[in-house]
């Protein structure tokens, strides 16, 4: 689980700093500040996330079934919050309208508040 993980948060962090880099770069000259800022906002926390994944797969402290479900919902998180913001961001270069796919966000958001409760619960069941 560990090494899956960790791929996990490697390639995570790699399409943060692309999309960052894109949005730095590129995304200016062709979306509002509004929508930039939706993107900067992904960006920063798919990056922020892929080194929580990064933590969860290098260490010893976390047993192997709550990595499992940080994991899964961290990931999830990221596909829903992140995703929904990207797309929200580009919304005005792509075909297909998205903001109607506006209420995933928060779901996403969500899933990533589970997973750090996740973490907290597994390190307070380590104390007691």
């Amino acid at each position: 689980m560990d090494k899956k993980i960790i791929k996990s948060a490697a390639i995570l962090g790699f399409l943060a700093i692309a999309f960052g880099a894109f949005g730095a770069h590129s995304l200016k000259k062709l979306v509002g500040d509004l929508q930039l800022n939706t993107f900067e906002t992904a960006v920063k926390y798919q990056m922020y996330h892929a080194l929580f994944l990064l933590f969860v797969g290098t260490t010893n402290f976390i047993s192997e079934a709550t990595k499992k479900v940080i994991y899964l919902t961290t990931l999830t998180g990221i596909l829903l919050f992140c995703g929904s913001l990207y797309l929200l961001a580009l919304n005005t270069l792509l075909p297909f309208n998205f903001i109607s796919f506006g209420f995933i966000t928060p779901i996403g958001g969500f899933l990533f508040l589970v997973a750090w409760f996740w973490l907290f619960v597994n390190f307070y069941k380590k104390k007691h």
